[in-house]
């Protein structure tokens, strides 16, 4: 009987210090794009990946810089973002995917990219050269971040 009221105890103990269970999937939506919902997620968690939609180099005025260098380094800022959003940054993203319109600017956008990361924590990435890219963007990047476990688990 001692037995059977000691682990009731515990259960009981255990239960009320559980910390809720994070959902399996989590939407962030994107903010309202001319005043209207926009058709996508900021992001997505998904277990302990956090899945950014691309981001172009569209700045807080909703214009994109006249330069591919002021895209490129709005379109990090943005990305930098969203994961400070999220309570991540740059030495959590682990893959990158990069379009852009003009392969000749592929240099420009690497002095721009490197320095935003942790030296030596450099993500995977692929790129390629894309036509017709949102808004007339010069570039997008999205990116996989390790979100690790919610707190408490």
């Amino acid at each position: 009987m001692k037995y059977a009221i000691g682990m009731a105890v515990l259960l009981s103990a255990a239960a009320a210090n559980a910390q809720p269970q994070r959902p399996a999937v989590e939407y962030f939506p994107a903010p309202a794009l001319n005043g209207r919902p926009a058709p996508f997620s900021t992001a997505v968690r998904v277990g302990d990946v956090l899945y950014l939609s691309g981001q172009i180099g569209i700045g807080p005025d909703s214009k994109l810089p006249d330069t591919f260098e002021g895209q490129a380094k709005q379109t990090m800022e943005n990305v930098g973002a969203a994961l400070k959003a999220r309570g991540l940054g740059w030495g959590d993203v682990f893959k990158c995917t990069v379009m852009i319109a003009d392969m000749k600017n592929w240099p420009a956008f690497n002095a721009v990219y490197v320095p935003y990361f942790p030296a030596g924590k450099l993500p995977a990435r692929s790129a390629f050269g894309a036509n017709g890219l949102a808004l007339g963007a010069g570039l997008e990047l999205e990116c996989l971040a390790y979100a690790g476990p919610a707190k408490g688990q």
